[in-house]
């Protein structure tokens, strides 16, 4: 009998296993796959974190505890996990990632400066901006390591005393008298209580919710600039965020893997398409290459240069894109974690806290109402 079982190692389930175990919790960790695999949501060498946060302000509390708790794994492990390299959120005035992340800096007084097209092409002369281009400039943003990130917490839960168990496929939970039972493909298992953090597989463990998840391909490119890595390198590039006049955000991260290693591109959402994380297509097309060049040789064309390589992922998404971190409805000894819709990666570590607050005490102290799943109710995609 267990105190806590985690459903998904990942990176928000090796959070919350780490937190468990901390807290002196018998906490047993089960995972379908390897430790920080390559098959879901946590992976691709880097993640974006920033702070003036363009979803919504309500975010901002949370990100700033997330820091924190970044800062700590890193000297508990003595690892690398975290580079802050400043971060830009471009576009015409009025776009989502330009005002949202101005109004979240001015309501939280965070610092930041905003750069006309001309002032942010004689800072980063690889950009070519509209002449209506601003960007929002915010010292505070970088990039993690989320390979790093999970292995730091998945061996700081196992230091702590988690017994974590990977290749081993959750079939069914239900609910029980003394709190739940887990079944695996092979065994069952007992806890009083249970944290849901399965990723692109929640939709499936928690399908008696009716949760309105939609999860979608995503892909990640590297590129190897026409020019060197040199002006892509950490300390003298920021991320960035491009929200370009037809919509099709992309974003990008310095070069940080060796000459060799190239500069990560993606977009944020336009080429997503509805997967299954059982029969997703792993492979990337010529024509999806090509898609995301047209964007990099306008505004940023010492990018498109040779293409090294690309990656699979998935987001799971929620209609209005906010997470959903809660109790289960009906059953107060479940803590579900679901929904990151592309943007959650940065809140692992605060989101770990989370849920061991809820899987220990039934609460937690930190502003999570924004991401009650009561909000979805009658909201199903058709």
């Amino acid at each position: 009998m267990y105190d806590v079982i985690v459903a998904g190692l990942g990176g928000m389930g090796s959070s919350a296993a780490y937190h468990l175990a901390g807290r002196g919790k018998h906490v047993l960790g089960l995972e379908r796959h390897t430790p920080a695999h390559d098959r879901g949501s946590s992976h691709g060498q880097s993640r974006i974190i920033r702070l003036a946060y363009s979803e919504d302000p309500a975010y901002v509390p949370l990100v700033l505890r997330a820091y924190e708790l970044w800062e700590r794994l890193e000297r508990e492990t003595g690892e690398d996990l975290m580079t802050i390299t400043g971060g830009l959120m471009i576009g015409p005035p009025g776009t989502k990632f330009f005002e949202g992340s101005k109004e979240s800096a001015e309501k939280y007084d965070l610092p930041y400066e905003v750069l006309d097209a001309a002032e942010l092409k004689d800072r980063y002369p690889v950009f070519e901006p509209t002449r209506d281009t601003v960007a929002l400039f915010e010292e505070k943003a970088g990039f993690l390591r989320p390979e790093a990130t999970v292995k730091s917490h998945l061996n700081r839960a196992a230091s702590l005393g988690a017994d974590l168990r990977f290749g081993e496929e959750i079939l069914s939970w239900e609910p029980t008298q003394s709190g739940v039972l887990v079944e695996t493909a092979s065994e069952a298992y007992e806890a009083e209580r249970l944290v849901v953090s399965a990723g692109a597989w929640a939709p499936k463990l928690l399908a008696d919710l009716g949760l309105p998840l939609e999860v979608t391909r995503q892909l990640l490119f590297w590129f190897d600039p026409k020019s060197g890595i040199e002006p892509f390198i950490p300390d003298r590039f920021p991320i960035f965020i491009w929200e370009p006049e037809d919509g099709n955000s992309f974003y990008a991260i310095p070069a940080h893997d060796g000459p060799k290693g190239g500069v990560k591109v993606a977009f944020f959402r336009a080429d997503g398409k509805p997967a299954d994380p059982e029969t997703i297509d792993r492979e990337v097309h010529d024509e999806e290459v090509e898609f995301i060049r047209g964007y990099l040789a306008r505004y940023v064309p010492d990018l498109d240069g040779d293409f090294l390589y690309a990656k699979t992922c998935m987001y799971t998404n929620t209609p209005d894109e906010h997470f959903v971190i809660s109790t289960h409805p009906k059953y107060p000894q479940v803590a579900i974690a679901a929904g990151f819709s592309g943007h959650g990666y940065k809140f692992c570590s605060v989101v770990g806290e989370i849920l061991a607050d809820i899987a220990t005490e039934g609460e937690t102290s930190h502003p999570i109402d924004l991401f009650s799943p009561a909000r979805l109710v009658g909201t199903a995609r058709g």
